[in-house]
């Protein structure tokens, strides 16, 4: 995909936000505001609103840059999600320097389905929260799309940035196996990753009768003893 053309921060197709929040950014205490469109249909989804790509902005970006302005020295960033915010990659590339110039940090939740627009954005970026969804040639089974070396690609201008990151995996039994995970664990040691983050499957948002309808447990982290990630469990 070429580069997106520059566009104005008020294009920006904004479906929800959360004003405050401790968890989207470990850390920091941001605003987090998800943008409307993704590519991917992924199971799990719990945020299945913000897929159509073309759904008018529920929250106008004139609201958004009041809200900063009342809390400037307040929170320590803002985080853009989704959806998929690279979808939008010309009006957010301006939005994010509207925030940077209010001395803001800067956060993006990401899949990772456009490397190069990904790249382009990484000089605006604190922050990165990279979502890898499977093993690389197991993406079209969780996410719907065959297009696990896109975030392959994506990662490793990430790492090769400098720019501070985030691995997470969304963890359900039906989606990824022991052998999955173990999988994982070994794409990302090799890729350079030294943390991964498991995120247990939550059940509120998510359209997938059966996956709400089976009990989810604990991920088998037996499976993944010997490997040198740090690893973290959530939800």
């Amino acid at each position: 995909m070429p580069p997106s053309p520059q566009a104005p921060p008020d294009a920006l197709r904004i479906g929800g936000w959360e004003p405050l929040s401790l968890v989207d950014w470990p850390g920091q205490l941001v605003a987090v505001l998800f943008l409307q469109g993704c590519g991917w249909r992924c199971r799990y989804c719990h945020n299945p609103d913000l897929i159509p790509r073309r759904s008018p902005a529920r929250i106008p970006w004139e609201q958004v840059e009041a809200f900063l302005a009342q809390r400037e020295g307040l929170l320590d960033g803002v985080v853009f999600s989704g959806g998929e915010p690279l979808l939008q990659a010309g009006a957010l590339a301006t939005a994010i320097d509207g925030v940077r110039a209010r001395g803001f940090r800067v956060g993006l939740h990401t899949g990772g389905p456009h490397p190069r627009l990904l790249e382009n954005l990484l000089p605006r970026l604190d922050w990165v929260g990279l979502d890898v969804k499977a093993p690389w040639n197991h993406y079209e089974a969780v996410a719907g799309r065959d297009q696990g070396h896109r975030t392959r690609e994506s990662l490793a201008r990430l790492i090769g940035s400098g720019v501070g990151y985030e691995v997470r995996t969304t963890w359900h039994p039906s989606l990824l196996s022991p052998q999955d995970l173990q999988a994982i664990a070994r794409q990302l040691e090799v890729a350079g990753v030294r943390r991964w983050v498991l995120q247990r499957f939550q059940p509120h948002g998510c359209r997938d009768a059966r996956l709400c309808a089976e009990p989810v447990g604990s991920p088998p982290l037996e499976a993944l003893a010997g490997n040198k990630l740090a690893l973290e469990v959530r939800g």
